[in-house]
Order: structure tokens, then C-alpha cells, then sequence
């Protein structure tokens, strides 16, 4: 079968590939690793996640997209070949039309690099989408009606609030803060607090394991690894998750303000629809522990997971994809 229409979350942490008929076929991390004597791609995805702070002075390792944008063009476009190679499986005799999601804040200029980084790749056509209403379509959002639904999609490089009504965002907030800034803001801690070096993987695994966006009852803890920077020999210490709720909460305040703003733009009339249905989580981001009590706690409106959160704006590109039509003109723009 020839793959003539391809969707791709091109997220800041991890990209997700849809093809008709076929679902999702792919999730990998946005991470290339380069050879740099013979500029030649060695590895994409998780394989050159892998690599991390583990490679010698002539490779190296990118991760292409920033903040939800393209940080390194000739990087993103080895990516999407990639990407687009995987999903043909070889058989590339068609150029197959693509759409990619874009964080809503994103300007004109970022949105044109992803789509000249796209056709480059080797597409026809190549389309461009906005996140949250891709995040509310796959979390099963009715957008169509004249009802206010509010979304929060945190990413690994950006955290976009959405209000939508009829088909389109009425008022929005995208933050470049998400998950990077979390494993950041627990690298950090661990730092000033141990006088312990970690990794990104490593904070990202704490996080995942043991974080929380508030303090918990019974505590889990976790062993971590790192360098002491002090004698710099390794050392291991073990670390609980209501330590994390501190260094987590100033990244989070930013997210939760956000929010405020949103709500306080909101018109009245669909005030009192997200009041009566509450505000729907979606991203990688939103799986940290408690984030959905925190969050409503702050705002006094409800707060809940979508299901399946990592998924929703794949899930939104997949429903587009197969309507192409329908939605080219109200949520797509292209070159």
C-alpha cells in the first residue's frame, strides 16, 4: 500500500507518526545523533536518545526542536526524511502529503521553517496545525459546538491553554515552560541540595518515577546516581518525592498562570461552561502526579486527565488526516 497522507506531532521531547488505516506507527524521541566528519545521521529517536552524555568528540547529539520550535533546521529536516522513510517503509515512488503540529504560539516564521523543512524532507504538501485544538479534537472534545471548552497541553517545551468554541480557539496562552523545564528545575535541586551532577535522562526518570505536583501521604523514593562535585567520584543517594514538590512549584506557577489569564479573557457566556464542565489536561506534562489537583485547586475550576494524555494531539492529527477536506480551511494553513 502507498502512503500518500502522513501526520506527525512534532513535539519538542518525543514525535509521534500517524498513517491512515493504520494508526500510529511510530514513537520516538526527537533526538538526532550526527557523525560530524562525514555530516551523516547515525541515529534518530530513542536509539540516539540513548547517546546522551555518552558519545565521543565526533559525534554529536541534537535534539532539533526548542520550546516547541525548530532550533536546528538541517537537524529537523534529517528527522522528518526519517519520519517519512519509516512510514513508506522504502516504498517512496509517491511524495506523500503531510500535516504537523504547531504550538499555537508559534510565529508565521517558525510555522514557514517547519513546512519548507517538511517539503524539503520529501513531501508534496505539507500542512501545519495548531496543538491545542489538535489536543482537544483527540481528547474528544466536541469542538463544533457553540459550548466553551478549555484545554491545557503541556508539552516537553511548551504548555498551551486554549479556549475553543465553534471549531476555533476564541482565547489562548502558549508558555515556552514543560516538561524540560521540570527535569531541569530536579537537576538543579539535586545539584544545590547533594552537590550531586545528574543527567537529563536521569532528572526526566525521577521525575517520571517519583514526581509530584503536591505532597503525598505515603512517599515513594527513589536511588539516583550522579557525580559528586565535590570529590568527583560517583556517589548514589535517595531522594522522596515531596522534596521534588519544591523545586517543581515554580515551574508549575507559570503553567498555573497561564491558566488565569486564559480564564480571565474568557467571555462570561463561556465562563460558565467551563465552570459546568471543567478544564481537560492533555501532554506528556500533564502526567506528572497531582498536577490536576494542583491546577484546580489554584483556579477553583475542575481539572481532569484526558485519557490517554500523551496521545490526544496525535489522536486530533489522525481524525484531521482522514478528513482532509473538512478541515483544511478552518484549521490549516500551508506555504
Amino acid at each position: 500500500m502507498f502512503i500518500t497522507k502522513i501526520a506527525i506531532d512534532l513535539g519538542t521531547c518525543n514525535s509521534l507518526v500517524f498513517v491512515p488505516k493504520k494508526g500510529i506507527i511510530l514513537q520516538e524521541s526527537s533526538v538526532v545523533a550526527i557523525s560530524e566528519p562525514e555530516k551523516k545521521v547515525l541515529a534518530v529517536g530513542e536509539e540516539a536518545k540513548l547517546m546522551i552524555g555518552r558519545t565521543p568528540e565526533t559525534i554529536t547529539v541534537y535534539r532539533p526542536l526548542k520550546d516547541g520550535v525548530i532550533a536546528d533546521y538541517r537537524v529537523t529536516r534529517a528527522m522528518l526524511k526519517y519520519f517519512i522513510q519509516k512510514a513508506q517503509k522504502g516504498f517512496n515512488f509517491f511524495k506523500p502529503e503531510l500535516i504537523i503540529s504547531v504550538p499555537t504560539g508559534s510565529t508565521s516564521t517558525e510555522r514557514r521553517a517547519v513546512i519548507e523543512a517538511a517539503l524539503s524532507a520529501g513531501a508534496k504538501k505539507a500542512f501545519v496545525a495548531k496543538e491545542p485544538i489538535l489536543a482537544a479534537i483527540g481528547a474528544g472534545i466536541p469542538i463544533g459546538l457553540s459550548q466553551g471548552n478549555i484545554i491545557i497541553n503541556i508539552g516537553g517545551g511548551t504548555s498551551e491553554i486554549a479556549v475553543i468554541s465553534l471549531g476555533g480557539i476564541v482565547t489562548a496562552s502558549s508558555i515556552r515552560v514543560g516538561g524540560d523545564r521540570m527535569d531541569a528545575a530536579i537537576s538543579d535541586y539535586i545539584k544545590k541540595k547533594y552537590s550531586l551532577a545528574i543527567g537529563t535522562q536521569t532528572a526526566e526518570e525521577i521525575k517520571i518515577k517519583i514526581g509530584t505536583a503536591m505532597r503525598q501521604r505515603k512517599e515513594d523514593f527513589f536511588e539516583i546516581r550522579g557525580r559528586d562535585l565535590i570529590s568527583g567520584l560517583p556517589r548514589n543517594i535517595k531522594i522522596s518525592s515531596n522534596e521534588l514538590v519544591e523545586p517543581l512549584k515554580v515551574v508549575l506557577l507559570e503553567i498555573i498562570e497561564g491558566v488565569k489569564q486564559v480564564l480571565r479573557k474568557t467571555p462570561p457566556e463561556l465562563s460558565a461552561d467551563i465552570m459546568d464542565k471543567g478544564m481537560i489536561l492533555s501532554g506528556g506534562g500533564s502526567l506528572l502526579r497531582n498536577i490536576d489537583r494542583l491546577i484546580s485547586q489554584a483556579t477553583g475550576v475542575p481539572c481532569f486527565l484526558a485519557e490517554e494524555p500523551l496521545f490526544c494531539v496525535i489522536k486530533g492529527l489522525g481524525i484531521v488526516l482522514e478528513n482532509l477536506e473538512t478541515y483544511k480551511k478552518s484549521l490549516m494553513s500551508k506555504k
